[in-house]
């Protein structure tokens, strides 16, 4: 009896061998197609950008009233009587001063554009440089280092070229 046991244990080992190859294959190609997927979101996130620096540029070149609210409210513009999201301020100090900038520099900004919003955390450094992270992991900025080799970010638009660090006007 034990060895009926013993080789239904061997043919069980066998066939899970045998069947793990096409289970590698699928993980496989899941993985690629994945890779592939996060490659295409980094471009269309690019682009994005573009499109948004394009209509923001617009917008102060002809007024804000040459777009719609939709549009507005697309490239994070739209007064809507309450703060506007803290991502979505970074994302405009970044898109906006078209420049490498320390966290400290958008915090600048964030006070200059939007004080309230800066006033809801207890650390506003620490909580800028999170959603500057964040945006790079999103495939939407860059992180750089000055030439004082301080931490600094851009905003990514589809047609420039990384560009080089640039000094900090202050540092992070």
């Amino acid at each position: 009896m034990e060895v009926g046991k013993n080789d239904r244990d061997g043919l069980h080992a066998i066939n899970a061998q045998a069947n793990s190859i096409p289970a590698q294959q699928v993980v496989k190609a899941a993985h690629e197609e994945l890779l592939q997927l996060m490659r295409q979101r980094a471009e269309i996130m690019k682009r994005i950008g573009t499109v948004k620096q394009t209509i923001a540029g617009l917008a102060n070149l002809f007024g804000e009233q040459v777009l719609g609210d939709d549009l507005l409210e697309l490239i994070d513009r739209k007064p809507n009587g309450r703060q506007p999201g803290f991502t979505k301020a970074c994302r405009r100090v970044l898109m906006e001063v078209r420049r490498p900038l320390g966290a400290r520099e958008v915090c600048v900004e964030l006070e200059r554009y939007a004080p309230a919003i800066l006033a809801r955390h207890k650390d506003p450094l620490a909580s800028v440089t999170t959603v500057l992270n964040r945006l790079v992991d999103y495939g939407e900025a860059r992180s750089l280092s000055n030439d004082r080799g301080r931490r600094v970010w851009e905003w990514i638009s589809e047609s420039e070229p990384a560009a080089d660090a640039m000094p900090s006007r202050r540092t992070a």
